[in-house]
Order: structure tokens, then C-alpha cells, then sequence
């Protein structure tokens, strides 16, 4: 999901955040580590990934209108991905899996009253409706592209494949606290929402936590997971500083289940190893006036990951992982 489009310009040179976000994971990421590396020792198996293709996609929609990446950037620059190479995915989306979930009422339990928006990344028909998701649209700092396709492997696994199932395994846990979940989009939609309506569904609903389910499209080689939060932003329509503080401790939950729920580690290539990134360029954040998050579950384009991104036995070790982060924050 770091993607060039909309919501991810390509990034720049990355230094490694030392300061007072860092303290937050530190209990967190040594222990995970040691399991990354038991779990390096038996295979690196994940959970049964079918398939250990490498992805390679073209650049995508420029993230600004004045931005253009060249097609070989994302393979090139290791903390950049493209993900709209503008040609349909290879694998056909067959709609929504459970398409009354959403209508079910919140069970009673924990999170009874408490309202959680998933924004599952991109829109398994965004490619063929590329006049809608290239128009540009606010985002309170400037203006960018409504949304882009995503990526995939090279088998033909799309990311908004990934994230759709992602998502609605995540919102089945959820309920079982006793959540009412609200989606952005459940594949029920032919393209979109624009990544200005994405941020304004979870404003509109008043949630409480709202987290975008992505996966990566950076260089082979590149590996893990890692959450993306806001930074304090306050320019034209867009204001985070309200959310700064408590984005960063739903990020930190999710990131430390994570790594204890599918055993996977902190980016090797973003955050300096915290599993943590901040960002001020992204629409999705800027727009948003309640905590949010972004989480880029691995890289599709490296074999490794991407054998673990295919198994659906993994997708549901992240959706715990996730879950479990939000129901951590959300009970504090």
C-alpha cells in the first residue's frame, strides 16, 4: 500500500525515528524479533502460503499534480512501491463473501457501543474506471488522485483482493466483542470511494477507531509489516492534531499484536525497524478528525511475503492481530 496514488507519494529518504514513539514499541519489538527468528528457523512457512511469486507493477498515478514517478521507481527505490499500472488484475473478484455481515447486530461484549470503521485499500473494479479514480481530488493539503488500483503479485493476487478479506475477517472479531463495524467499501461498489469519502465515512460515523487495511508494492527483498500514523498537520481543510496522540496508541496496539499474532517483523525497509511510520501526505489521515491508522500488512511483490499475504490461514492471523490492537485501545 505504500504506493505512488493518491495516498502514497513515494517517500523519501527514510531516518530511523528514535524519539518518544519508539519507547511506546520498545517492549514490543525485541521480544517479536526473537519469534521472527524461531520462525525464520523452521521454515519461514507463515501459515501455508500458496504461492512465492515476486511482483513486479508500473508506476501508478502520479501522487500529486505535479509529481510523475518514472515506471522502474518502485522496484528501484526501495521505500517507494507503484501500484496502478493501469491494466485489469489477472484474477477475477468474485463479490462479496458474506454480503449480510455488515446488517448483523453487534453482539454484547466489551466493545458494546463502540463503533469501528475498516477502510479496505482500493476497489477490485477501481481498474476499470480509471477516468473516475485519476480525478483529483482535496485533500487539505493539496489535491491528488481520487484512488488507484493497487497492487498484486505476479500470480494475480490484487491487493484489494487481499484487503476485502482482510477486512471482513477483522470485522467478524470485532463484532464478537460486541463492535458495530462500518465499512468504506464491501465490494459493493464498482470503484472508489475516493480517498476524501473514505476519511469522511469514519468522521460521519463518529467512530471511535477507524484503521486501512493495505498491503505493499516495494522492491523483493523488502519485508514485514509495518502501521502508518498521522502527523500533526494543520494546513487548509485538514487538522490532525486532535487525533496525533491517540492515533499513535492504537498504532503501537496494533503493531505489538501483530507481531505476537502472525509472528511476521517490523519493516526491514520503513521505520527503522519500529513497525512505525508517520506521514503527512496522505489524504486518508489529513481528512480525518477521529483516530486512524494505516496498517501495510507486507510486500506483494516479495516471494516470501507474498506466500504469506495468499494464505487465507495467515489473513486471519493478521485480522487477530489487528483486532486484538483495537480492542486494546478501545478498552485502554
Amino acid at each position: 500500500m505504500s504506493y505512488v496514488g493518491p495516498d502514497f507519494d513515494p517517500p523519501g529518504p527514510r531516518r530511523s525515528r528514535r524519539g518518544p514513539m519508539t519507547v511506546a514499541v520498545a517492549a514490543l519489538v525485541p521480544g517479536a524479533l526473537v519469534g521472527w527468528l524461531v520462525w525464520q528457523a523452521v521454515g519461514d512457512s507463515g501459515g501455508g502460503g500458496s504461492t512465492s511469486a515476486t511482483s513486479t507493477t508500473s508506476a501508478g498515478a502520479p501522487g500529486s499534480s505535479s509529481a510523475a514517478p518514472g515506471s522502474s521507481a518502485a522496484a528501484q527505490t526501495p521505500s517507494a512501491s507503484g501500484t496502478d499500472d493501469g491494466k485489469p488484475p489477472s484474477s477475477t473478484f468474485s463479490g462479496p463473501a458474506t454480503p449480510a455481515a455488515s446488517d448483523l447486530p453487534a453482539a454484547a461484549g466489551p466493545l458494546k457501543g463502540k463503533v469501528v470503521v475498516v477502510d479496505p485499500g482500493h476497489n477490485p473494479g477501481n481498474f476499470q474506471h480509471s477516468a473516475d479514480i485519476n480525478r483529483k481530488v482535496n485533500i487539505g493539503t493539496n489535491w491528488k488522485e481520487c484512488d488507484t488500483t493497487g497492487t498484486s503479485t505476479n500470480a494475480g493476487y490484487t491487493e484489494a483482493r487481499f484487503t476485502l478479506d482482510v477486512a471482513r475477517r477483522l470485522r467478524t472479531l470485532l463484532q464478537q466483542e460486541g463492535a458495530t463495524v462500518k465499512f468504506t467499501q464491501d465490494g459493493d461498489r464498482s470503484w472508489g470511494p475516493c480517498v476524501d469519502e473514505r476519511a469522511r465515512i469514519g468522521n460521519d460515523a463518529h467512530a471511535d477507531a477507524v484503521v486501512s487495511i493495505h498491503a505493499d508494492g516495494s522492491a523483493a527483498g523488502n519485508r514485514g509489516f509495518h502501521v502508518i500514523l498521522p502527523a500533526s498537520v494543520h494546513s487548509g481543510t485538514a487538522d490532525t492534531r486532535a487525533i496525533v496522540a491517540p492515533s499513535r496508541d492504537l498504532g503501537e496496539r496494533i503493531a505489538g499484536n501483530f507481531v505476537r499474532d502472525t509472528g511476521s517483523a517490523p519493516s526491514n525497509y520503513v521505520g527503522g525497524g519500529t513497525g512505525l511510520d508517520v506521514r503527512s501526505d496522505l489524504g486518508g489521515l489529513n481528512l480525518s478528525t477521529v483516530p486512524k491508522v494505516f496498517i501495510e500488512c507486507g510486500n506483494m511483490r516479495d516471494s516470501k511475503d507474498a506466500a504469506l499475504l495468499t494464505s487465507g490461514a495467515w489473513r486471519q492471523k493478521a485480522a487477530r492481530g489487528i483486532s486484538e490492537g483495537i480492542v486494546s485501545f478501545l478498552r485502554g
